[in-house]
């Protein structure tokens, strides 16, 4: 670290396919970098004592606590938060915490020497300049062994996926406190210098297996707030009134905002990955809630130009606008998200709902959206649509009409690389249906691929999320076909992925079995060669090739 400013690698975007030492592709700075560094430290600290407290069985403010840790490792995923003084506030809370709970166990005659702690534990620090000082000295680089290092970035990556789930599920009421505890469990894993890379490899496996878990939560909580997804034609128009455009992830922060917005003039429309949203019962009685805006949330620059009106982040995906960007102005955050110098919504307090009214009293006095594009696209397919059409599905399989179904989840970027998942869908056989959830979508979802007997060839499960979606559909046509193994299936998997949410999804699909699974456009920067060839060995994961390669090997 010495000879850099910063170090970053836990995204596919990662300089070089090595890791960011400057400035992060994603668009954060150093300082940010390195600050975010420290609150994953932290973190880890609040760990270390929450899981005495527990084994202690120690009384202490546990929703506190849970709640702290997934929303702090939540700021830190790829494009979530820009704004250096939020995640410094991040950190001070943490040190609060952290200490608050040191001295709990203290008061109940537990006390540690620090000689006995790791340094996340103890180390305190005041100032802006400590916290940067502290930062550039504890970086991912701090571990000298590669294989050790690939893997504990690894399971904290991971962790930070099923933090982002575990919020949105908490927000919609629906919480699990083994899920809390691993995450904690794992956090200090990755602060135990006696574990081995096989001990740690097991981790990896664990933190698959709750990455089921939490996705199952989470779409438990949805489904029970707003109904399960339905078949939908979400409409791609505008309309000649002022809107709102949300983006992210959080459907209670779209419910909430379709409340107050409800009679108020100002039309609301999706974003990226928000798009699903559409496909919820719940949310279709809103006549002023409009349809999708635009495509992947790469593109956003162009895109909020012509929209004209705010724009609402409710998690990450922001790609830093310049200074002199017009929409700058136009930008709102909330939750884990931040960009500085934009307007932040806060938290609910006391569970009343955030207040949007800032925002939509902007909205107000903007112009309406101007178009873009026109038409419909269909999506909604996620596993109890499926299994409505399950008949139909088997017939199709059984006749031969649908020889094979391809996997196509996961995150979309922007480099010219991510072009291959546009032309692979284009060159699969017509007798191939592409099941898909997350933004990796909006490479193929607007072409015209059409239909066979009826079953749209691609079929949105919804949010990156909503991969659950996609295995439950595989567990199922296992079921019925009465076969042993998923892989057995006419599944392949073509996964394409980008930051730390996707991560979890791929672990969540190896803790299920799921074997021979092509990553792309690169393999992640962060597994070492050992590590990559375990993977490789073990579950057959693979890069791709060639579109024309690819498909002859897969189809």
């Amino acid at each position: 670290m010495k000879d850099m400013k910063m170090f970053c690698f836990q995204c596919q975007e990662s300089a070089k396919n090595t890791g960011c030492t400057i400035k992060g592709v994603c668009g954060k700075s150093d300082d940010e970098a390195n600050l975010m560094d420290l609150l994953i430290y932290v973190t880890k600290g609040i760990s270390i004592y929450s899981q005495q407290a527990r084994k202690h069985k120690v009384d202490y403010d546990r929703a506190r606590v849970d709640r702290f840790v997934f929303d702090g490792l939540f700021a830190t995923i790829t494009n979530a938060n820009f704004d250096k003084e939020a995640i410094s506030e991040y950190i001070r809370q943490a040190l609060d915490i952290r200490n608050e709970l040191r001295q709990t166990l203290k008061s109940n005659g537990i006390e540690f020497s620090n000689d006995e702690l790791h340094d996340a534990a103890t180390w305190q620090g005041f100032t802006p300049d400590e916290f940067l000082r502290k930062g550039q000295d504890i970086g991912v680089l701090d571990t000298e062994n590669e294989d050790i290092r690939s893997l504990r970035e690894l399971i904290t990556y991971g962790v930070k996926g099923i933090a982002a789930y575990a919020e949105h599920a908490w927000n919609l009421d629906q919480k699990n406190d083994d899920i809390y505890n691993f995450i904690q469990d794992a956090l200090v894993a990755t602060t135990d210098d006696s574990l081995s890379v096989d001990e740690l490899i097991n981790w990896v496996m664990a933190t698959g297996k709750h990455g089921v878990d939490v996705m199952a939560l989470l779409d438990k909580a949805n489904t029970n707030a707003y109904g399960h997804p339905e078949i939908s034609e979400v409409n791609l128009g505008v309309r000649d009134r002022p809107a709102i455009l949300i983006s992210g992830h959080d459907m209670k922060d779209m419910e909430e905002l379709l409340e107050q917005t409800k009679g108020t003039g100002v039309d609301v429309y999706t974003h990226s990955e928000m798009l699903p949203a559409n496909y919820y019962p719940a949310f279709k009685k809103y006549d002023h809630f409009v349809g999708n805006y635009g495509n992947s949330w790469w593109k956003q620059k162009e895109e909020f130009e012509t929209f004209n009106g705010p724009i609402l982040f409710t998690t990450n995906c922001i790609v830093p606008p310049s200074k002199k960007a017009a929409y700058r102005e136009r930008i709102y955050t909330t939750g884990s998200s931040g960009l500085e110098g934009c307007t932040h919504i806060p938290a609910r307090e006391d569970g009343k709902p955030k207040d949007f009214s800032p925002i939509i009293d902007h909205a107000k006095k903007c112009d309406p959206p101007q178009e873009i594009e026109t038409g419909k696209i269909v999506g909604g397919f996620a596993h109890n649509q499926v299994e409505q059409l399950a008949d139909k599905v088997v017939e199709a399989v059984k006749s031969g009409a649908i020889r094979k179904f391809f996997v196509m989840a996961g995150c979309d970027g922007r480099f010219k690389s991510r072009e291959y998942y546009t032309r692979f869908a284009e060159e699969l056989p017509r007798d191939t249906v592409i099941l898909t959830a997350g933004c990796a979508k909006y490479r193929y979802n607007k072409l015209n691929l059409g239909d066979i007997g009826g079953i749209p060839r691609v079929l949105d499960a919804g949010q990156c999320n909503d991969s659950y979606s996609l295995a439950v559909i595989a567990l199922k046509l296992k079921e019925v076909f009465e076969l042993n193994d998923i892989n057995e299936l006419p599944i392949e998997y073509n996964i394409a992925w980008y930051e730390q949410k996707a991560v979890i999804v791929l672990l969540a699909l190896l803790y299920l079995g799921v074997k021979n699974i092509k990553l792309g456009p690169t393999l992640p920067a962060f597994l070492s060669p050992n590590v990559a060839n375990v993977l490789v060995d073990k579950f057959g994961i693979n890069g791709i090739n060639t579109v024309e390669e690819d498909i002859k090997a897969m189809a």
